[in-house]
Parts: C-alpha cells; sequence; structure tokens
C-alpha cells in the first residue's frame, strides 16, 4: 500500500510518513497488530497533521501514512478510487466534502466510542463523518496597507469593494478550496444567492489571486504581497501568530463556519486501525494536542479549554448553515461561480 501512496503522491501530492513515537511501550490495544498502519489523505495542512498524527501513533502504536490534497483534489481522488480505495481514512477538511461524497457512497458508517460527547450538530446523523474542529471564515489584513491608504480594517463585506483594494486580494479558487466554497455559502446565506454572485462578480475586480489552497494568500498578505482575503480562521491565527503586522476582522453581517471532519472510506485495506483514529479523535485527547501546540481549529468537544482568546465563538458573528445543505449545493454553486465570476468576467 505505501508504495501506492508513494506513486500517487509522486502525481499530486507528497508522502509523509510520521515515526513511531520513540520511548515507552507501545500501546497494542487500539487494532489488531495485523493493522499497525493506517493510510490517510488529508485535507488538514501537513503540518498541522503530522502533530496531530505522531500524537496518534505515541498513544496507539498505528503509524500513519498520509498524502495532503485540497478538498476538491481530495473529493475527486476518492470518488475516482470508489469500490478501491487507496487510503482507509479522510482527514480535515470541510464537512460538506464528506456530505458530497456520502451522496456517492464513498463513506462507511462508524459513530466513534466518545461520539456523544460532540454537539449532534457537528457530526453526521448516520455516523458518516465526526467534526474534529470548527473553524469560522474571516477576513485579514495586512496593517500596513491599512495605514498606507487610510483605511479601517473591513468590518463589511460591502467594504472589500472599495477601489483602494482593487487587484490587491487573494484568496481561495473555489475549484479546489473547501475556503471558497465556504465563502460562497456565507454570502449566499448572508445575501441570497442571486445578490451573492453579483457581489463576487464586483469583488474580481480587486482580487489579485484566486489560489490552489484556502491558507494560499495568508503569506502574502504578511508580507504586503497583497492586502488581504478571506480566510479560515485557523490560517488567519496561524500567521498572525508568526508575529506579521495583520488584523483579523469579522464582517457585521455575519459568516459562516467549517466543521472539519473525520471518516472512513468504504471498503478500505485497514477498518479497524481507521477506527481506532476515529476513536481517538473523538476522545478530549485530540482538542488537548491542538490546544497544546497552537493548531487553531475550536474543539468540538466542548469540555475542551481554550487557551487562546481569539477562538471564542461568542465573540464571531456566526451564521448557520447546515451541512447536508452544504453539501447538496456544494458543486452547483462553484460550477456558477466559474460560470458568472470567472469567466464572465
Amino acid at each position: 500500500m505505501r508504495k501506492k501512496l508513494l506513486a500517487l503522491a509522486a502525481l499530486a501530492a507528497v508522502l509523509v510518513a510520521p515515526a513511531f513515537a520513540q520511548g515507552g511501550k507501545e500501546n497494542t490495544t487500539a487494532a489488531p497488530a495485523k493493522e499497525q498502519t493506517l493510510d490517510v489523505y488529508s485535507i488538514m495542512p501537513e503540518k498541522y497533521a503530522t502533530v496531530i498524527f505522531d500524537a496518534f501513533t505515541k498513544d496507539t502504536g498505528i503509524k500513519v501514512n498520509f498524502v495532503r490534497l485540497s478538498s476538491g483534489e481530495a473529493l475527486s481522488r476518492i470518488l475516482a478510487e470508489k469500490g478501491n480505495p487507496q487510503v482507509d481514512a479522510l482527514w480535515g477538511g470541510p464537512s460538506d466534502t464528506y456530505d458530497a461524497g456520502v451522496k456517492e457512497g464513498v463513506f462507511a458508517q462508524y459513530v466513534p466510542k466518545e461520539a456523544d460527547k460532540i454537539p449532534a450538530n457537528l457530526r453526521s446523523a448516520d455516523g458518516y463523518w465526526t467534526g474534529i474542529g470548527i473553524i469560522p471564515l474571516c477576513f485579514l489584513t495586512n496593517n500596513n496597507f491599512l495605514q498606507k491608504n487610510g483605511l479601517k480594517a473591513p468590518a463589511s463585506w460591502q467594504d472589500l469593494l472599495d477601489p483602494k483594494y482593487e487587484k490587491q486580494l487573494q484568496m481561495a479558487d473555489a475549484r479546489t478550496s473547501g475556503t471558497a466554497t465556504e465563502r460562497i455559502y456565507s454570502l449566499v446565506k448572508v445575501m441570497g444567492e442571486d445578490e451573492a454572485f453579483a457581489y463576487q462578480k464586483k469583488l474580481n475586480k480587486n482580487v489579485q489571486l484566486y489560489t490552489k489552497s484556502g491558507a494560499g494568500g495568508a503569506m502574502p498578505t504578511a508580507t504586503g504581497q497583497a492586502a488581504g482575503g478571506i480566510f479560515y480562521l485557523v490560517d488567519a491565527l496561524d500567521i498572525q501568530q508568526q508575529g506579521y503586522p495583520l488584523t483579523i476582522t469579522y464582517p457585521k453581517e455575519g459568516v459562516t463556519y467549517g466543521v472539519e471532519g473525520s471518516g472512513i472510506l468504504q471498503g478500505c485495506k485497514h477498518p479497524e486501525a481507521a477506527k481506532a483514529l476515529m476513536d481517538w479523535a473523538s476522545s478530549a485527547k485530540l482538542g488537548t494536542v491542538m490546544n497544546d501546540n497552537k493548531i487553531c481549529y475550536v474543539p468540538t468537544r466542548p469540555d475542551i479549554q481554550i487557551s487562546n482568546p481569539a477562538m471564542d465563538l461568542s465573540k464571531i458573528p456566526l451564521v448557520e448553515a447546515e451541512s447536508t445543505w452544504k453539501g447538496e449545493n456544494r458543486q452547483r454553486f462553484i460550477d456558477r461561480w466559474v460560470k458568472e465570476v470567472i469567466e464572465g468576467n
């Protein structure tokens, strides 16, 4: 299986195989001895996934090989491999990616041991996926750009249409990124569908670049190559924590939020090891690992203490959008965005 993943990685991604933790006795109770390897597609960025999978390996003795893909790439690959999955699980990425896959029959049903500790709206009602983190959308803006242009940090969706932002914004491409589809969901919820797409056509004039990944525009914004953009909070906080002159704000009209998911592939080769990952992810350990390592996903378990006040969801103008609604409309919204925003300009 590892050889197959390496071949895939040569074509489209980099294979990362976290090593077994050194020292101490391995815990092999989470899965049968013959399933001490787990193969995963990770939508969660590599630097976060590596830390998390290392902790999982330390706790369970199960080694994780993973390929990092964007949400659109991961879903496309999983659908293409239906009936002969090349990995055992999907890790990370917004839950609508999972719901879109559920419609195609590529996910297996499994309810993790501590799933009842996670609110019902943050996991699949039928056990196809389980939420591992909450990620609201936000605006991220370069402070030097704001000062130079006499602007305040944007506080409304309409603020991003200011001519001073012309060709200065970077944000994700809906064809490849879950951050971008979340942007569309937010706009549709706060404006209505037709107005949301009319707005995006206007906004397109201020976009310098649509990036492949959701976090792709964060570093250019940090270094002043771009003025700002729309990101998931986890990516905005990650770059801000590195000391760059950045401001995080939210539109007063509100934003939706992604539920970072995890799920098992139907017909996978290591189902027991995959179940062990889902059980571990539903426990308090995952939230603790993320908090201790400043990985800024808001834990789906409400009993996890958060040390960063910027992750207090009660201070963010959140708009609800059901994951099933997102999954049902995902491809239609992407197609409309390409036709009207990209091709229509």
